[in-house]
């Protein structure tokens, strides 16, 4: 199982697949793909401050139909918990997405620098 960061939820969406390694490419369509929910409120952020052009539901539903992309549904007291260990980061939003992947040590796949440095399942 692999979790996706925001961004690269909505870099698939767009079909930037370009920007992914061959060996991130294969990793995505080799496992079964999961966000956490706290991704979706983000892309709703997202499209509220007009930095993607689609709000959650239609980003996500597209993605569910054309990648197979699940939301996580591990109880959200466990992930906030896992979370408020993550001192690395003032960010909610990567504090819960690192925390959704890392309750079970699922691999992240992020960009992001911070993430990368501190969580060691992230994958760019």
């Amino acid at each position: 199982m692999i979790y996706l960061d925001t961004h690269i939820v909505v870099w698939l969406y767009a079909g930037l697949v370009d920007r992914f390694s061959p060996a991130l490419q294969a990793l995505i369509n080799q496992n079964e793909l999961r966000i956490s929910p706290i991704v979706g409120l983000e892309l709703q952020y997202l499209a509220e401050i007009q930095r993607v052009t689609a709000g959650a539901d239609a980003i996500l539903a597209d993605l569910s139909q054309r990648i197979g992309l699940t939301l996580c549904d591990r109880p959200f007291a466990g992930v906030v918990s896992q979370a408020l260990t993550l001192a690395w980061t003032r960010d909610p939003f990567d504090r819960l997405i690192v925390a959704q992947a890392a309750l079970h040590g699922d691999v992240l796949i992020s960009k992001d620098q911070q993430i990368l440095a501190n969580y060691a399942h992230a994958r760019w």
